[in-house]
């Protein structure tokens, strides 16, 4: 793995991928279409002569296509990530992750490029019976466009692996914490106690149980796992990781590290029931036996996770004037 392409480069977790990989030594292309992306993310990493930053979109898959000429190695992160809004615009989950994810494998064959690692989502599971879940839990009827779009392209990838001997990494994240955050429940709730410091609106009951991983962690368990090079050994060419931390929390938990840490004592006002929006899974907890058998293990709780991305959104609240 000596020179790299990352989809979704400007983003909260390829921005740091693209950092780690450069302080390794490595050669990294960089391909986002800044939708979501920040430019000012990848500042450190501009003035860098092993790094380039390319504007594409895996729509286009000519241009693909040719940003990928001469790399070894694929890390596909860019996805529309907008799992509550979904039923606003349902095509959106299938042209930027399913279809995307197809013209990246096309891009890679085309340039005879083997290596892929997937940022999927722990989403794919839907609500599991088994909690925490391993990565061989049986998937259920799915209630959310993003798993379904995001089952699509790992399905996808096993078959590329399978059939055109490609090497893959898929990973299910539970949801990501740290800095450069710029969607999610710290987000939100920050955001809303600048706005107003008394009250705070809440989706559901405040009592959905979430898992969280702090980002150097994320990036640490792909880049681990790659060195390894598992999936070479694996049957079918493909190996498949939850990432996540070995604990959970109440949302009403989380609420009160923020509260806590920023001074507030804000009124609550639930929206109720057990879910906070159509697809909202009301508990999610892997299981990661998998990768921590490998040697790889977080750095962070969840509370210090949340603690350390609610210090970079106060200093850096130029994110929300970016973000509607």
């Amino acid at each position: 793995m000596n020179t790299i392409f990352i989809t979704g480069a400007a983003g909260f977790i390829g921005s740091t991928l693209v950092d780690r990989l450069l302080a390794e030594g490595k050669t990294v292309t960089g391909w986002d279409n800044f939708s979501t992306g920040q430019k000012k993310f990848l500042a450190g990493a501009l003035k860098n002569p092993r790094f380039k930053l390319i504007a594409g979109d895996n729509l286009d898959l000519p241009a693909l296509t040719r940003a990928m000429a001469g790399c070894d190695t694929i890390f596909h992160l860019a996805a529309n990530a907008d799992v509550r809004f979904g039923l606003e615009h349902p095509s959106k989950d299938l042209q930027q992750n399913t279809v995307a994810t197809f013209n990246v494998l096309e891009a890679m064959r085309a340039n005879g490029i083997k290596r892929i690692a997937f940022s999927s989502t722990g989403s794919v599971y839907g609500e599991a019976e088994k909690i925490p879940t391993p990565e061989d839990a049986p998937f259920p009827v799915q209630t959310s466009l993003y798993a379904a779009s995001k089952i699509s392209g790992e399905g996808m990838i096993s078959s590329y692996c399978e059939g055109f001997k490609f090497e893959g990494y898929i990973f299910r994240f539970v949801s990501i914490l740290g800095e450069r955050y710029t969607h999610g429940h710290v987000f939100d709730f920050y955001k809303q106690l600048l706005e107003h410091p008394d009250r705070l609106k809440v989706l559901g009951d405040g009592a959905q149980r979430k898992s969280y991983l702090y980002v150097q962690d994320c990036v640490s368990a792909m880049l681990h796992v790659i060195n390894l090079g598992t999936a070479k050994k694996a049957k079918h060419g493909v190996e498949i990781y939850n990432l996540g931390t070995d604990e959970y929390v109440q949302v009403n938990h989380s609420i009160g590290y923020i509260c806590g840490a920023l001074g507030l004592k804000p009124q609550f006002e639930y929206t109720g029931g057990s879910r906070g929006w159509v697809g909202d899974n009301p508990f999610i907890f892997l299981d990661t036996k998998k990768i921590r058998g490998t040697g790889w293990k977080t750095s962070l709780t969840i509370e210090q996770g949340i603690q350390r991305t609610l210090q970079w959104l106060q200093q850096n609240q130029w994110v929300y004037e970016t973000r509607p």
